[in-house]
C-alpha cells in the first residue's frame, strides 16, 4: 500500500518480502538493506515489531530507516490478520500468533544470504514489545531484545490498565466476551471492539486516547491499515495466556528496556526490569511521552540502540 510516514534515506534500500509463519499465515513485510549490503556476507539484523493496532509503514519503520543506515539489516512486518498480511478474520489479535509472528521473522532472516544467524536481535514498540520478550523467552536464535513504550498486552486484558479491573469487572468482561462468540458464531462474523485512537479529539477525549489520537488519527501517523481496532473476542486469548512469566529465561542474552519520562505506560518497563535477570538496562527518556517515541527521531535515543546491539550481536 505505502504510504510511509517517513522519508526514506538515500543510503537504505527497501524492498517487499513475504514469507509464512508456523500457522501458515503469509507476512507482508518489508526489509531494509544498507547501501553496501553486497559487500559483505555477514549483516548482523534485527526485527523491528509495530504498536499494537500499528503497521510496518509507521514507527517499525522509522527505525528500521534509520538503524539500517548504521549497518543493520532490519525487517519490518505487519501482524497476522492485519494490515497487508493474511488471515481470516480481519483484525483479529492472538498472544500465540503474534509471539509467533517474531519467531517467523527469525526464520525468514536466517534463511537470507547476507545474513548472520548468530546475530539477530529484536525491537518490539509498545505491544510488540511483550511479543518481542515473550518470543526471546524460548527462541534462543534471538540474541537481544529491546524495547520501546513496553505495553504488556496479556496483562492490560487480565487486570485492566494500571491494575483498574477488579473481580466484578473482569467477571462481567468474561461474560460478555463469551455472550459474544455466541453472536459470532450463529453470524458468521466478528465484531470490532472500539478504536484504541479515537478519529476525533475533543476536551472531554481521555488523555491516553487523545495521546493515540493525535498520532493514529492525525497526519502524523495515519495510515489506513492501521485502525488501533481489534476483533472483540481477541480479549479473550490475552487474558487466559500470560506473556512474559518466563522473563527469566531470556539471561544471559541482554535486555534493554527505553521508555519516556512521561510515558502512561512507564510503570510497565519498570515492572519489567524489575521481574528480569541481567544484562538488563532501563533507559528513560528526559521529556518524552509514550507515543513520542514512535516516531520522533530526535528523542529516539539511536545512539544507545545501535551501541546496544553493536555489542550485543557482535
Amino acid at each position: 500500500m505505502g504510504n510511509y510516514i517517513f522519508a526514506l534515506s538515500e543510503q537504505v534500500r527497501r524492498q517487499p518480502v513475504s514469507y509464512r509463519n508456523r500457522f501458515g499465515i503469509e507476512l507482508a513485510g518489508d526489509l531494509y538493506l544498507p547501501a553496501d549490503f553486497h559487500s559483505r556476507d555477514d549483516w548482523p539484523a534485527l526485527i523491528i515489531g509495530a504498536p499494537y493496532g500499528g503497521v510496518k509503514e509507521q514507527g517499525p519503520g522509522v527505525y528500521a530507516n534509520e538503524l539500517a543506515q548504521r549497518g543493520f539489516v532490519a525487517l519490518t512486518f505487519d501482524a497476522s490478520h492485519n494490515g497487508e498480511s493474511g488471515g481470516s478474520p480481519r483484525r483479529l489479535s492472538s498472544p500465540e500468533l503474534f509471539v509467533e509472528d517474531f519467531h517467523a521473522g527469525v526464520d525468514f532472516l536466517g534463511n537470507q544470504a547476507g545474513i548472520a544467524r548468530d546475530a539477530i536481535g529484536v525491537i518490539g514498540i509498545c505491544g510488540s514489545g511483550g511479543f518481542g520478550l515473550s518470543a526471546a523467552q524460548v527462541d534462543p536464535r534471538i540474541k537481544a531484545v529491546a524495547t520501546v513504550s513496553l505495553y504488556d498486552i496479556s496483562r492490560l486484558h487480565a487486570e485492566g490498565f494500571a491494575g483498574s479491573l477488579d473481580e466484578a469487572a473482569r467477571r462481567a468482561t468474561l461474560q460478555a466476551l463469551a455472550e459474544q462468540r455466541w453472536s459470532e458464531f450463529a453470524s458468521g462474523r466478528a465484531t470490532l471492539g472500539e478504536r484504541g485512537a479515537p478519529l476525533q479529539i475533543d476536551a472531554d477525549t481521555h488523555p491516553i486516547g487523545r495521546e493515540f489520537g493525535e498520532f493514529y488519527s492525525r497526519p502524523r501517523g495515519y495510515h489506513a491499515n492501521s485502525s488501533t481496532q481489534f476483533t472483540q473476542t481477541s480479549a479473550q486469548g490475552f487474558m487466559n495466556f500470560p506473556l512474559l512469566d518466563k522473563l527469566q529465561w531470556i539471561s544471559p542474552r541482554p535486555l534493554l528496556l527505553i521508555v519516556g519520562e512521561h510515558a502512561h505506560s512507564r510503570f510497565y518497563s519498570e515492572d519489567i526490569y524489575a521481574a528480569a535477570s541481567e544484562p538488563k538496562t532501563l533507559l528513560v527518556v528526559p521529556g518524552s511521552n509514550h507515543v513520542d517515541l514512535y516516531d520522533r527521531t530526535d528523542v529516539i535515543p539511536f545512539d544507545q540502540l545501535h551501541a546496544f546491539f553493536h555489542d550485543a550481536l557482535q
